[in-house]
């Protein structure tokens, strides 16, 4: 990997706004392809990336998997990465449950928990390892054009220059790139904010995720390493701020209320973080020469642990499309390049869209009515082993 300099310009397959960790992601895949990849970031990719243990970690299904090792990254992760081997969902204090084991598919893991740090470093990493990425960080955009029959240019804050036949909005939530293609977006807040940390406990979580539907929203208890598990708490946006400004004892307190004492005693082993839930969809997610990818293209509720998963599939789509063009001798920012990842993509994001931001409100529904039919279902799916092993296969990311 390559660092930008002053008034040097460059010249790239794609050129991907966004060094995170789909961005990277990208960058990897289209390298490992021997495509060259020039990446923007506004921040520097490096910060933090010795600091220890945030507090931060995600949840890599199966299929997303398959995709770090076509990236050439997995192999570096998997010795910390945590298996999930099953998953336990309940409604309240309802005797009613629906639990998902990976021994039902017989299919390895139904995914993995790593912390974020491990990820940035990783990818960043493999993307300084390989040939075909230029690293233009910390920089910002001060002129980029686009047309359909000519190449993206862009003119960085620091005069550096780049043109590339394709461009990736991998920005995050409040994209760049979706605003200056003029791409709709729609957007609902929940009024609830996320509560993210990691909690050390006495005893073992072997391999067991629980995710609990309780009155201010859901409660994920996800397994990491080190007798460590990850917590993601939604509350009503009030209560959660109330929440967050407690001290460490009495904020553990809280805790114990809700985790009950399943794992013997709980120690904070890192810092908390809250963000605001919010439902993002954009109006499309391809424009001139443009795709969009990650939070850029949809931020779902965070239930079930998916947001990251959708981003990573949306890069190894954009990857093989681009790839398949180039391969052929075809312009990979061509309208029709750009139809065919739009197809891809769309259905599978519209589902788990949908599916999230169903499951939220479902959830949320406090009548007694409600309550009692959703407790019904998940007894009835819990009964039912091909409805089951479906929903597992969907959440693992494998559709096949």
């Amino acid at each position: 990997m390559t660092a930008g300099r002053r008034g040097a310009e460059a010249r790239a397959d794609t050129l991907i706004a966004g060094g995170g960790l789909v961005g990277l992601t990208l960058a990897c895949l289209l390298a490992q392809s021997g495509r060259a990849a020039a990446v923007v970031d506004a921040r520097d990719p490096e910060a933090g990336l010795d600091a220890g243990f945030d507090g931060r970690a995600s949840a890599i299904a199966a299929g997303s998997v398959r995709i770090l090792e076509r990236a050439g990254v997995w192999a570096a992760l998997a010795a910390d990465a945590e298996p999930i081997l099953e998953i336990r969902v309940t409604d309240g204090d309802s005797p009613a449950f629906l639990h998902f084991d990976h021994a039902e598919l017989g299919a390895g893991p139904l995914g993995y928990m790593v912390e974020n740090r491990l990820l940035r470093r990783t990818l960043h990493d493999r993307a300084r390892a390989l040939p075909g990425v230029s690293l233009h960080a910390p920089r910002r955009f001060a002129a980029l054009a686009r047309a359909p029959a000519a190449p993206v240019r862009a003119r960085l804050d620091d005069g550096g220059e780049i043109s590339a036949l394709l461009l990736a909005g991998a920005d995050g939530r409040n994209s760049e790139i979706r605003a200056r293609a003029g791409i709709a977006l729609h957007r609902r807040r929940y009024g609830r904010t996320a509560i993210v940390c990691t909690v050390a406990h006495e005893r073992p979580h072997e391999g067991v995720a629980q995710e609990r539907f309780l009155p201010g929203g859901p409660f994920a208890i996800l397994p990491l390493g080190g007798g460590r598990s990850s917590l993601v708490w939604t509350e009503r946006a009030a209560a959660a701020a109330a929440f967050a400004a407690l001290g460490n004892a009495e904020f553990l307190a809280e805790l114990r209320r809700r985790f009950t004492d399943y794992l013997g005693r709980l120690e904070l082993a890192g810092p908390r973080w809250t963000f605001p839930v919010e439902f993002r969809r954009a109006a499309r997610m391809t424009a001139p020469r443009t795709a969009l990818a990650g939070d850029a293209a949809h931020a779902i509720h965070p239930v079930a642990g998916q947001g990251l998963n959708l981003g990573l599939r949306d890069a190894a789509a954009l990857a093989d499309e681009a790839e398949r063009a180039m391969r052929l001798g075809l312009d990979p920012g061509a309208a029709h390049v750009l139809a065919r990842y739009e197809r891809r993509r769309r259905a599978d994001s519209l589902a788990m869209s949908a599916a999230t931001d169903g499951l939220a409100r479902l959830f949320a529904a406090e009548s007694a009515a409600v309550r009692g039919a959703r407790r019904a279902g998940l007894a009835a799916v819990n009964r039912a082993p091909a409805l089951k092993r479906a929903f597992m296969r969907r959440a693992m990311g494998l559709f096949a």
